[in-house]
């Protein structure tokens, strides 16, 4: 089973959080599911490591190919359809990056690995 990885959900599993449940660390670990990430939580990491607001305890360009490597992580990019799912999408959750995450859940028809219940009212299937 293909998973997006909503950006707290990469975080926590790759620091091995307990913020992280149970369910969601099994799914994630399961080599059996493909675990997808998009750019979009690459850019919110980017951008919260910039200003200092997160430590990744690695330079950025270390994390990403340490943490995420080519055949066992795929990278989702942002493409056209998922903008313009997101132009559809009520506004339950304002957050943008969030909001990307969910039209390409939907779009992609992928389960998206989250602690936000925000997304719900979506129709977005979300496993914790």
């Amino acid at each position: 089973m293909r998973l997006l990885l909503d950006t707290n959900a990469l975080l926590w599993f790759v620091m091995e959080s307990p913020h992280l449940t149970e369910t969601g660390r099994t799914v994630i670990a399961d080599p059996g599911n493909r675990k997808v990430v998009s750019l979009a939580s690459l850019w919110e990491i980017a951008i919260k490591y910039s200003l200092g607001k997160l430590d990744l305890k690695m330079p950025l360009n270390q994390f990403i190919p340490t943490h995420l490597p080519p055949g066992k992580v795929q990278l989702l990019q942002i493409e056209v359809a998922h903008l313009l799912t997101v132009t559809s999408l009520p506004h339950y959750h304002r957050d943008p990056f969030d909001r990307l995450l969910i039209a390409q859940a939907l779009t992609e028809n992928i389960p998206l690995v989250s602690n936000d219940d925000r997304f719900d009212p979506y129709g977005v299937e979300r496993i914790w």
